[in-house]
């Protein structure tokens, strides 16, 4: 498969193009930002202003793709979905009868993302979850709300007192502890699953914002077990094809599963080799292909972490960029206040170091950027 051609389709297409092209693929990307990473991963690339804030549109986000599949070289093998279509199931389903989808169908992202359904699931697999409801409890204190499909932490609400429904939203009660994720790829036959440390970049506006991720957490024996266990029961009871990440919240030593997104994940940066395996796991799992794992053992933890622009809106700058971020964006790019800057990453020997290390990155890159922007 080296050298052919794949569309990629996600809000940040980034991570996925630049796995695509180390494992030598030719990545055509549509995306909501066009940043400078992954304009350089990809082959050609398409941006759909907006999309961030609206979401995607049928019409223009097949426009873009026909765009795209015009301008390769050869036929693209198919279409990967990264983040931006978890809530729009039909979508899915429209673009599927115009591309080869390479991953989990619109019935899979539907069954998953429907609280009624995914939770009842996991109540059959006797896998552990936060107590879930469509309807507003009485007293919605220690409760939280979440949009149905959403993604990335933002759509996420604390709820004060009486609350009322509303919808395409649903209630959750609230749990406090370490955030890990389980990372599937779905293969035939078999599964490669890894634990990545999730944390979240708290604002007043968004209180449960997704702030970073790190490999290679320590995670006892038992929980590890449970949850990879538990991750791969509900991929196969869902039928899941290629990436996938399931995110869990560890109370009192008890993993409970929050939700599954059916597509890569935000690990997939620090999880991935550099001969980019995962990607060719997913491609190959899709086209019902055998690959044998050989993903190459990691000794060092690697961390990502976002910046936000919580210091007010900006338009960029000509920005030196340090060899150690990514999503830089483009000089004359405006970025509101609050949304997604950049990112960081490093790397050390433990989890914990690796993620300081990106921590602290984050106060530099900030600096580096303002001191730039263009105001």
């Amino acid at each position: 498969m080296s050298g052919d051609a794949v569309l990629i389709a996600a809000f940040s297409g980034r991570s996925l193009a630049q796995s695509a092209r180390r494992a030598g693929f030719r990545p055509y990307v549509v995306d909501a930002f066009g940043d400078l990473d992954t304009r350089s991963a990809a082959e050609d690339i398409r941006v759909i202003d907006g999309a961030m804030q609206s979401g995607f549109r049928t019409k223009p986000l097949i426009a873009a793709l026909d765009a795209l599949s015009r301008s390769a070289k050869s036929a693209p093998i198919g279409l990967i979905l990264g983040s931006g279509l978890e809530d729009k199931p039909r979508l899915v389903a429209a673009l599927a009868s115009r591309f080869r989808l390479l991953g989990s169908d619109a019935k899979t992202v539907a069954a998953c993302k429907d609280p009624k359904t995914f939770f009842a699931a996991l109540d059959k697999l006797s896998i552990s979850h936060p107590e879930t409801r469509s309807d507003a409890p009485s007293d919605a204190t220690g409760w939280i709300s979440k949009r149905i499909g959403g993604s990335g932490g933002r759509h996420i609400r604390v709820c004060h007192g009486v609350s009322h429904g509303k919808p395409r939203r649903y209630f959750q009660r609230q749990m406090s502890g370490e955030r890990l994720s389980v990372s599937g790829t779905f293969l035939s036959p078999g599964v490669l699953l890894s634990l990545t440390r999730q944390w979240i970049a708290p604002s007043e506006e968004h209180p449960f914002r997704f702030g970073g991720v790190v490999s290679a957490p320590e995670v006892d024996l038992k929980l590890r077990s449970r949850m990879v266990e538990g991750a791969a029961a509900v991929g196969e009871a869902f039928d899941f094809k290629g990436m996938a990440s399931f995110d869990f919240i560890v109370e009192n030593g008890t993993p409970y599963l929050l939700e599954v997104n059916p597509r890569p994940g935000a690990s997939l940066d620090v999880i991935d080799d550099a001969a980019g395996f995962l990607f060719q796991a997913h491609v190959a799992a899709n086209l019902g292909e055998a690959i044998t794992p050989g993903i190459k053992v990691n000794t060092s933890a690697v961390a990502m972490a976002i910046l936000h622009a919580d210091r007010g809106a900006v338009t960029l700058g000509d920005t030196p960029w340090p060899e150690w971020s990514a999503d830089r964006g483009a000089p004359g790019t405006f970025v509101p206040q609050g949304a997604p800057l950049a990112s960081t990453f490093a790397k050390a020997e433990t989890a914990d170091a690796a993620e300081a290390l990106a921590r602290t990155r984050l106060a530099e890159l900030e600096d580096l950027i303002y001191g730039h922007a263009k105001f």
